[in-house]
């Protein structure tokens, strides 16, 4: 029974991570004043892409061709180790959060030297960029997830989410704190604002997309819908701090869909309020979502009197 609710919540999420960057459209379209795209835009999109040749450049080698079907099969193996609707995922032991955090580091290390393979100085600029701000955010996410551990006693994504629950003021301190951090370590991992801008074609402020720019036809697909699958991973896992275990699979699947498409709604909005970063003030900008999150580890070393000051 738990294996088929994951299985259902997999394929719940991969149908749902095909409707968000539909979803972030039309909000963005809204908001401007302008009349929306249809919600399944991105995905006749990225059909165009299926059906066009892909091209690589002399100067490449196998790295650069291997590099989107690494970045995609990491983002889809990750999904596999997300607990869905109080069940386990598909993977699910003792720190693997740790092999997921990992997991999606492989794929962002083959795209990284995918772009530095083709020899352009743009891409290289964009990897580097890409590299640097993964650097700085990779610690943020540590410390969110070693604050659960603290709280619940526990070192897997199932057994943090299970033993977590609204009933102290330290839980919603760190679930708070968890939900608003990790929505901005999803912007930061899918190169959206405040830190990149998707729709921008200056290489100079580029990130993502200077470094995709040699990528074409399947290669490029396959970039772009492990990207939405990226945001469906994170969007459970702030799911399942939100939702309660002990409540009806059917309102955990209808919550489901709502935190999903809440999260959607809300990348929607702080795309449409929120400037863009200048390049310069990206990485205190992102050192500030980690020093957030330290604080919240310190305050949780104290009250759970792991941490004893005199």
């Amino acid at each position: 029974m738990l294996f088929d609710m994951t299985a259902i919540g997999i394929a719940l999420a991969l149908v749902l991570s095909i409707l968000f960057p539909g979803i972030i459209a039309i909000v963005k379209a809204k908001t401007a004043g302008r009349k929306p795209p249809s919600i399944l835009q991105p995905l006749y999109d990225v059909i165009r892409l299926f059906r066009k040749g892909t091209i690589y450049s002399s100067t490449t080698s196998i790295i650069f061709q291997l590099a989107p079907l690494v970045y995609a099969a990491s983002v889809a193996t990750a999904l596999l180790f997300i607990p869905y609707f109080g069940g386990p995922g598909i993977f699910s032991f003792d720190g693997d959060f740790v092999f997921f955090a990992y997991l999606l580091g492989i794929g962002k290390f083959m795209m990284i030297i995918g772009a530095m393979d083709t020899g352009s100085g743009f891409e290289g600029m964009g990897a580097n960029r890409e590299a640097f701000y993964s650097l700085l955010i990779e610690p943020a996410f540590f410390l969110i997830m070693g604050s659960l551990a603290l709280v619940t006693n526990h070192v897997s994504f199932l057994e943090l989410f299970s033993a977590l629950h609204l009933n102290t003021h330290l839980s919603y301190l760190v679930i708070s704190v968890a939900v608003f951090v990790l929505v901005y370590i999803t912007m930061v991992e899918n190169n959206r604002l405040p830190v990149d801008d998707p729709r921008t074609h200056l290489e100079l402020t580029m990130v993502h997309e200077v470094m995709v720019l040699d990528n074409s036809g399947f290669d490029l697909a396959i970039i772009h819908i492990a990207s939405w699958m990226k945001f469906i991973i994170f969007g459970t896992i702030i799911a399942n701090f939100l939702i309660p275990v002990l409540i009806s699979i059917y309102i955990k699947i209808a919550l489901f869909v709502g935190v999903q498409v809440a999260f959607a709604v809300v990348v929607g909005l702080l795309e449409s309020f929120r400037a863009r970063n200048k390049i310069a003030k990206n990485p205190q900008w992102i050192l500030a979502m980690s020093s957030l999150a330290i604080i919240v580890f310190l305050t949780t070393l104290i009250i759970t009197s792991k941490l004893i000051l005199n």
